[in-house]
């Protein structure tokens, strides 16, 4: 059966276009309280804080895999904080990283027969790829600096955001993305300071494609959390960075 041009756009980009996340800043970069003092903690540390497989009920907490983490480069510097956030990497280098991704376990749906997906017309497949894709997957980057390192860090997301409004393009393994604008969402708030957006990116098909970020400083200790969910965009319908795990993850730090 010949599916729509919404149907084979987000086969296509589950692993490529989608892997790019966007961080848009919401609350005021600029942190509170000084951390010229502060020092860094080491990789092995963060390992230890990041969220971890049953620590978190309903998502699957698994490495973030390769195609997840592809790079995406810039030419534009002012907007360099934001694709190396959407490649699983802090705004800025660190001095220790390290990452995890947390997937939503698929939504349960009332029973019913099984039915061949070449059994369903054009609507109801759709539909029925939308449910099965209707999902957020997080990726969650633990980054940590030495004096006030975290706050420049959280500094350049919140300029980047502000710079780069009417959007900019970008690559990923050789394709060409193009991102029609960033715009600021309400960040959780929690600790020192943070940093939301959404980032809405063009697919070739016409259908824009928005991704969601937060960037959130607690001392010495940025994390990074971008959100994606290809059901939500097939079917039009609005979804943020992942509540429960921001929640959970910065409960872990504290």
């Amino acid at each position: 059966m010949k599916r729509s041009s919404g149907v084979r756009l987000c086969a296509t980009a589950v692993v490529g276009a989608l892997s790019l996340a966007l961080v848009t800043g919401c609350s005021d970069g600029d942190a509170k309280g000084s951390g010229t003092a502060a020092k860094a903690l080491s990789a092995a540390e963060l390992k230890k804080l990041i969220i971890a497989q049953g620590e978190l009920p309903g998502y699957k907490v698994e490495p973030v895999p390769a195609a997840r983490a592809r790079a995406i480069t810039t030419d534009s510097a002012s907007c360099r904080p934001l694709v190396r956030v959407m490649s699983a990497l802090p705004p800025v280098d660190a001095a220790a990283k390290t990452d995890r991704l947390a997937t939503e376990n698929q939504k349960k749906t009332p029973s019913a027969k099984p039915t061949s997906l070449d059994d369903l017309d054009e609507k109801k497949f759709e539909e029925a790829m939308h449910k099965s894709l209707d999902r957020d997957v997080t990726t969650v980057t633990l980054a940590s600096y030495d004096g006030d390192g975290a706050e420049k860090a959280l500094s350049s997301v919140s300029a980047a955001v502000k710079a780069c409004g009417s959007g900019f393009s970008g690559q990923q393994a050789g394709t060409k993305v193009q991102f029609t604008k960033v715009a600021e969402e309400k960040a959780t708030g929690t600790g020192d300071g943070s940093v939301a957006f959404t980032a809405t990116m063009d697919s070739d098909e016409g259908d824009a494609a928005p991704v969601h970020a937060e960037v959130v400083r607690l001392g010495s200790t940025v994390s990074v959390y971008f959100t994606s969910n290809l059901g939500a965009m097939m079917a039009k319908k609005a979804y943020t960075v992942s509540p429960e795990v921001v929640k959970a993850q910065q409960a872990k730090l504290k």
